[in-house]
């Protein structure tokens, strides 16, 4: 079972860790009004040294009572900082210095038992704090009705508990508090962590494409130099503008401002697929599909040229399109374990289908070769 907090650990906690302020000596002082009852009490029955010896307990009591927020000003509210004997031994000076008031202001003297209840609350477990408040309670009641003299008006009683419930509200609602704050900043560092992940992941895709296509094409130019120089040149300056667009990507993807056209993907692919010697039998127009899906397909078309050029050993490659799916399928050798049905490219894809409520199918193409397919809605 877990160990619900004190009072004090709890403002530790919550980094209150110097102890009350100016404000909290002033809550703290104002509810030293009721000791106003004993001090009348004594001060209007008692004579010569019976009266000096009972107000001086009750101003050694209010003392006690204010001391004990100083005690914490000065040692802080770190959990451990006051060992649970020094806080029991306060609590019971607190208590002897209330049974020396007794002969001197009568019943009055059990007020200072709410006040012993509330430092009680507040300092230790509730596991502890709350048989002791039990015990001071039926104290109160208890002797309010076996002393002589003493009028059982329940008044001691309520206000001992009353006392005690609302430090206990008091710490609740500051746990709560310290729970939503914890929780708040786990958040944020999921919010953090998530927007690392996503940036991670666009740069995996954009750099994966276009290095893909730049390494085909410079492969290409290097067999072309010396039997055709002119198609040679012309693969470099493809290599140059494809490098220069994926700085651009790049850019844009730190920016955090970077869409996807799928127009333009479909045409960067068959550059790739030709550049690959791989025929390119792609769609000519996106008319068909929802303004909604037009980025999640680009990204398909993306990640699907890039393992068909990569992994497949294809010969052809083949992409269709309609309103709510997407396919990319070749003629190569299928996927295989540990190659690119796997890759950090599809995990990324899955992802963003995933936010789209879209589907992904991955697996072997009719006949043979490699399938990928994206179909948004059911």
């Amino acid at each position: 079972m877990t160990r619900t907090p004190t009072l004090l650990e709890s403002l530790a906690e919550r980094g209150d860790r110097s102890g009350p302020g100016r404000w909290g000596w002033l809550a703290a002082g104002i509810w030293l009004f009721y000791l106003a009852q004993p001090f009348q009490e004594i001060a209007s029955t008692q004579q010569g040294a019976m009266r000096v010896f009972g107000l001086a307990t009750v101003i050694l009591f209010a003392i006690a009572y204010l001391g004990f927020f100083g005690w914490l000003r000065r040692v802080g509210l770190g959990t451990g900082a006051i060992p649970m004997w020094q806080r029991l031994a306060y609590l019971a000076g607190m208590l002897a210095l209330t049974f020396l008031m007794l002969p001197t202001a009568g019943q009055k003297a059990l007020t200072c038992l709410v006040y012993i209840a509330a430092i009680a609350m507040m300092a230790l477990d509730v596991k502890v704090a709350v048989p002791l408040v039990a015990v001071l309670l039926g104290g109160a009641e208890l002797s309010m009705r076996l002393v002589p003299g003493w009028t059982d008006d329940g008044s001691y009683g309520f206000a001992i508990f009353l006392g005690a419930l609302a430090v206990f509200g008091m710490r609740r609602a500051i746990q709560r508090s310290i729970e939503l704050t914890a929780t708040r900043q786990d958040m944020a560092k999921l919010a953090v962590q998530e927007e690392r992940n996503r940036f991670a992941r666009d740069l995996h895709d954009i750099l994966g494409h276009s290095l893909t296509v730049i390494t085909v094409k410079a492969e290409l130019a290097g067999r072309l130099i010396a039997a055709n120089p002119d198609r040679a040149a012309a693969e470099v300056a493809d290599v140059e503008s494809l490098a220069r667009a994926a700085l651009a990507d790049v850019r844009a993807a730190v920016a955090g401002y970077r869409e996807l056209s799928l127009a333009g993907e479909l045409v960067s692919a068959r550059a790739a697929l030709q550049a690959a010697e791989i025929k390119a039998d792609l769609p000519t127009t996106v008319d068909e599909v929802p303004e909604d899906n037009r980025e999640l397909f680009a990204w398909v078309v993306r990640e699907g040229v890039t393992n068909v050029v990569r992994h497949s050993g294809a010969r052809r490659c083949t992409i269709r399109i309609s309103a709510n799916q997407i396919e990319v399928l070749d003629d190569g050798k299928g996927p295989t374990p540990g190659g690119g049905a796997s890759g950090h490219g599809l995990v990324g894809l899955r992802e963003r289908a995933d936010e789209a409520g879209a589907s992904v199918q991955v697996g072997q193409a009719p006949g043979s070769g490699f399938r990928l397919a994206v179909r948004v809605g059911p």
